[in-house]
Parts: structure tokens; sequence; C-alpha cells
């Protein structure tokens, strides 16, 4: 613990390495710390990512670590930091293990994980056809007999999105639909059909879905299942933080709220990527972290003043 870094970004995702480019690029001394845990790494592949379309999400990380290598102010590490201790001048990291970094600056980007529907069987087919942004993977299933897993506003919004992506898309609520007056007849008029009953298990075979089964042990053949999934903090360290949460969204009650500078509540204490987004995406995580960066790089130098 000899090191003051003027920032440590938690997380080595697509937010976390793209902060620390530009933090490398900027002579900042900066600590990478990843858990390894990215929520993508299940996917088949990173879809409507320039550059990097369809390839493994591995490769993109280990592409990104490997450019950090270049830049001599830059230093990453393996492992979990599970406190953080402010103090005066910066704060001070401990680790899973009982190591300590102190730094001027904290850049959060934990991610976020998936709660999903407890259905047997979906969990083998997570990140391939079943899945929870169908402008990452509707392109795999395209013009294929699909289905949206939800109910209520976010069951009508998602299904008729998937619409554009296939003519046969049926809506399972797994029991009453909550839907709002007018909803079921917009999906009428889109060509969805909404079945209510309650779903028990995902079939497959060689990987991918091939029907949804109902309670009743019917089932209903599918190639692709779109679910209403909810994004939950991977990591304790912004609620310990203090920083201050989004009171509410449709897909996380939980992200952090940033400004437009990507600084959090507390002082010092930055995030970007998927743990402060309600649509979480690889180029929107690859941005938010550049654009976070170059604050914290904005901020130091508004110190030395």
């Amino acid at each position: 613990m000899d090191t003051q870094w003027d920032c440590v970004v938690v997380g080595g995702g697509a937010a976390g390495l793209s902060a620390a480019l530009v933090l490398g690029r900027a002579r900042r001394r900066t600590l990478v710390v990843d858990a390894g845990e990215q929520s993508n790494l299940a996917a088949h592949g990173i879809g409507g990512l320039l550059g990097f379309d369809g390839a493994a999400p591995a490769q993109l990380y280990a592409q990104g670590r490997a450019e950090l290598t270049r830049y001599p102010s830059v230093d990453s590490r393996q492992g979990e930091i599970t406190s953080a201790t402010p103090h005066e001048g910066g704060f001070t990291l401990g680790f899973a293990g009982g190591d300590r970094e102190v730094t001027r600056r904290i850049l959060l980007a934990t991610g976020m994980r998936y709660d999903l529907p407890a259905v047997p069987g979906l969990d083998a087919l997570w990140g391939r056809s079943v899945f929870a942004c169908p402008f990452c993977h509707g392109w795999e299933v395209r013009d294929r007999p699909l289905a949206v897993l939800a109910r209520g506003e976010r069951a009508v919004h998602m299904a008729l999105l998937l619409s554009g992506w296939s003519d046969d898309v049926v809506v399972l609520t797994d029991g009453p639909a909550e839907f709002a007056a007018g909803d079921r007849g917009r999906l009428t008029a889109a060509g969805i059909a909404v079945d209510e009953r309650a779903v028990t298990a995902l079939e497959s075979s060689d990987g991918e879905l091939d029907a949804v089964v109902f309670a009743d042990g019917s089932r209903c053949p599918r190639r692709g299942l779109l679910v209403a999934a909810t994004l939950r903090q991977r990591s304790g360290l912004a609620a310990q933080l203090g920083v201050q949460f989004v009171a509410a969204g449709p897909v996380s009650p939980e992200a952090v709220e940033v400004d437009a500078m990507y600084r959090t509540s507390v002082p010092g204490v930055f995030a970007a990527g998927d743990i402060c987004a309600q649509m979480p995406q690889v180029a929107s995580a690859i941005a938010a972290g550049s654009a976070a960066a170059t604050s914290v790089v904005a901020s130091s130098m508004e110190e030395r003043r």
C-alpha cells in the first residue's frame, strides 16, 4: 500500500476497461480491479458493437486488458474490493483477502447482475436463445417463433419491440396479465397472442430453446425467449459508499444516480456502465466509461488550481 492511486476503477468489464484506457493515456496512476464476473460472459457474442459485432465477450475483455499494458501508469489486479473508507484526500479500499489500497478517486464500474425468472431450464439457455435485450440478440433469432415472458406494461413494450424481428411473437404472462386498459387490444392489433397459463419449464436441444412447457403439460414451440429481467447491484460497494440511487426505474430499482459528468452524490466517486443504466448495452458502457474517465481527469486538474 505504498502507492496512492489517482483513480481506482472497480470493475474490468466494458465500462471499466474503457475508463482505464482513457486514464492511462492521460497519464493518471490507475488501478483496475476486476472480479471477473461480467454479466455477458455467457452470451454467444456481442451484438451491435462496431468492430466486435458477434465476437465473444471474453475476446473483447482480453483485448482491452492487453491494450492497457501499453500504459505504464495503469495496473490491473484480479480481486474483489469489499470496503471503502473515505478520508481527507481520498479513500482507503479494502480487498477480500485483507490488502488495502489508497486512492484519490473511485470509478465504480462493477456492473449489475440479472435477476431472472425461476423457470427450470432457463439458466442453461441464458445469453443465447433466452435473452433480455432484442438489440443484442434479436438478429440471431430473427424470423423464428419467439416469446416474451413478462407481465403488464413491460410485456406490451417488449412484445411490440420484438415484433420487429419476427412476425410470430406470443406473450407469456405466467399468470394474470396485469395489462392496463387498451393494452391487450394493442397486442391483438399487432398480431401478438397472449397466454396466461403458468410456465413450468423450458425445453431445449443442442443448447437452444425448443419449447415452453405449461403447468397443464402442454408445450408452446419457441426458438427464442425475451425475458423481463431486473438488474440488481452486483457489488455492495456503492451502497457502502452511500451514493444516491435512482428513485425508480423500469428495469433496475438499484441504478446509481450520476450527473452529466458521471459524478455520483459522493464527492470523488464516479460511476459508469450498467451500474447506472436502465438499458444495458456494451457500446453504451464503453462510451460511458470513456466519458467518466475524462470527468475524473478534469476533476483532478481542478483540484490543482
